[in-house]
């Protein structure tokens, strides 16, 4: 029986040609490989199926004044789509309110910035291509601290007039309005009252009296915030 040949010491690799899987950096440089893999075939299947589809919808999303909104979609589609967002019906340009963002493999986002009540509506993403067209919808929702844009301007008036008092608001959810006189919540009767539209509040009184004389004050609130504004009744 002969003697097994010995065994051949095995050299160390070079330095820098190992891989150490608990490396953050060598973690990263898989997923970002795996997101490839993933972005080839997901191309590969649109080519084969060519019309436009929606991979996951769009969803509603609130808006907070003055804050940034994201609507954010899946899409499939070979070749590459021609995207359009609009809102209301209306066509976005891309720029600086309105910022189309394309990430691969196949999420599409349009950004709304610097948030106001009027971004409040609903949104569309059309996606299209040689083979076909398809859409979908969400929408922004807004949220806006009760305001008084405008308040009541103080004024005189003589016994037996009819004076109003009007102040234009704001806030979203619409807010709760209310009159006070002098400190004290005025109470509605066929003589004083008030009437509070979309985005103005009007107090009303008739046959003015000089017990009407004094310090009128409006305010609103709503779950985010609270206003109020104050005028001046004289009577001659």
């Amino acid at each position: 029986m002969s003697k097994a040949a010995p065994k051949k010491a095995v050299a160390p690799p070079p330095p820098g040609c190992t891989l150490d899987i608990n490396d953050p950096q060598v973690q990263n440089a898989a997923i970002r490989i795996q997101a490839s893999y993933r972005g080839h075939r997901s191309r590969k299947e649109l080519k084969e199926k060519g019309p436009p589809r929606v991979l996951q919808a769009l969803k509603d999303v609130m808006l907070i004044e003055g804050s940034a909104a994201r609507l954010e979609c899946r899409v499939s589609a070979f070749p590459d789509p021609f995207i359009r967002w609009l809102k209301d019906g209306q066509e976005l340009k891309d720029g600086p309110k309105y910022r189309y963002v394309f990430e691969d493999p196949d999420i599409v986002a349009l950004v709304v910035r610097d948030g106001e009540l009027a971004d409040l509506g609903r949104y569309t993403i059309s996606v299209k291509n040689p083979f076909g067209e398809c859409a979908d919808s969400a929408r922004i929702l807004v949220e806006v601290p009760a305001k008084i844009e405008k308040g009541p301007e103080s004024t005189k008036a003589k016994k037996g007039a009819t004076v109003t008092l009007t102040a234009h608001i704001s806030g979203e959810p619409a807010p709760d309005v209310g009159w006070a006189k002098d400190g004290e919540d005025i109470e509605e009767d066929d003589r004083v009252f008030y009437d509070i539209g979309s985005n103005s509040t009007t107090l009303t009184i008739k046959r003015v009296a000089a017990s009407d004389a004094g310090k009128y004050e409006v305010f609103v609130e709503n779950s985010l915030g609270t206003d109020e504004s104050f005028a001046r009744l004289d009577v001659l």
